[in-house]
């Protein structure tokens, strides 16, 4: 293989498809990164981890065909590195020449006897707006868990229903729900699958600036698959098997009252909150007419108490929350004015956002369970 490729577009494409390859690969070769150059001059690129690839395709000059594997992070660093010149590959027994202005590189290169292809892929299903994809997705996985050892809990459960397509995560303490519009390709497709949060979250990320992005599905059999491609780049993700349960119905269907906050405010004075907040501890929140209080603390240990503005619509209470819940749920609002909705000061609370005029959007919805604290309502 010899090819001659502009360095930002290599080194563009190097580094995107560098994000698949694990950090500590379960098997050597799973460290690679496939590069295959054909006779039209197009040059494809290509990384996996056991349930994820990547696949990036760019134009360059291709004196000979050919491919070659090679570490893909280090090829990646070493790409970034470079002057901003014409980057020439050569593969020659067993390494790769990289040569850019005055600059020599040489990386040792991988067989590919046990590197497998790529997944194909899944039949297209329908688009959807790349930008608001990455938001809806980057909202609801605050709501997954990390613990491994439960699949469900990890993972976000897409719903598809025609033109409506909701995403749906919870860590059995917080549950949200994000309900936005697409284009699918059949109007009465209806599916419900499951995805590990982090590689939707990581490829919503590498996927979100590239305008429209087609959402491809093979849901059934060993090979079930979720794909998005944008812009020369695709993805695969593996689907995790199980039944989601039914979790909409845990949201209140009516409530006593609601506070409204500015966000900014709520948001920097969680923060400082969690100066002085201990491991497991909570952030107590006071509702009464026109303020909310915040307390932190207690005992001998460092304290922390703020009065802030607040709407509120009902009669007084006292809740109270883990704050790192908190904060995640109004940094993913991008209202001026977050809505918390309540039942009871023991029993769930719903955050969504609210803009200036007063209007509501639950489109996002954050179903907070409360923590019970001695001396609370």
């Amino acid at each position: 293989m010899k090819i001659s490729v502009d360095h930002d577009i290599f080194t563009d494409a190097v580094t995107w498809a560098s994000r698949t390859i694990p950090n500590r690969p379960a098997i050597p070769v799973l460290a690679g990164m496939h590069i295959v150059a054909a006779e039209d001059g197009t040059i494809s690129l290509g990384s996996r981890d056991s349930d994820i690839s990547s696949h990036i395709t760019i134009d360059g000059t291709v004196d000979e065909p050919g491919d070659v594997l090679v570490n893909g992070k280090l090829l990646a660093e070493i790409s970034r590195s470079l002057p901003a010149r014409q980057i020439d590959l050569n593969v020659e027994g067993g390494m790769l020449e990289i040569e850019c202005g005055s600059s020599h590189f040489s990386m040792k290169t991988m067989s590919t006897e046990d590197y497998s292809e790529l997944p194909e892929m899944p039949p297209v299903i329908g688009q959807i707006d790349g930008a608001e994809w990455e938001k809806a997705v980057s909202q609801v996985t605050i709501a997954a868990s990390n613990d491994d050892t439960l699949p469900m809990l990890v993972s976000v459960c897409i719903e598809i229903e025609g033109d409506k397509l909701s995403l749906m995560a919870t860590d059995r303490y917080r549950l949200a729900i994000r309900d936005l519009g697409w284009t699918p390709s059949s109007s009465d497709i209806s599916k419900r699958i499951l995805v590990r949060a982090s590689r939707l979250l990581d490829v919503a990320k590498a996927l979100g600036s590239s305008g429209p992005i087609e959402v491809a599905l093979q849901d059934q059999g060993m090979g079930a698959l979720i794909g998005f491609s944008a812009g020369g780049r695709r993805n695969t993700i593996q689907l995790i098997d199980g039944e989601y349960p039914q979790v909409r119905s845990l949201f209140p269907t009516e409530v006593n009252g609601f506070v409204v906050m500015n966000r900014l405010e709520i948001l920097e004075g969680i923060k400082r909150s969690r100066l002085v907040v201990e491991k497991n501890a909570a952030v107590r929140l006071s509702f009464s007419e026109g303020e909310v209080v915040l307390e932190a603390g207690h005992g001998d240990n460092a304290q922390v108490s703020e009065v802030l503005p607040a709407e509120l619509e009902g009669e007084e209470l006292k809740m109270a929350f883990n704050p790192v819940f908190l904060q995640e749920g109004f940094s993913v609002i991008d209202t001026e004015f977050v809505r918390l909705s309540f039942t009871h000061p023991t029993k769930p609370a719903v955050v969504t956002a609210q803009d200036e005029e007063g209007n509501v959007d639950d489109d996002f919805r954050l179903l907070l369970m409360p923590i019970r604290t001695f001396g609370a309502n």
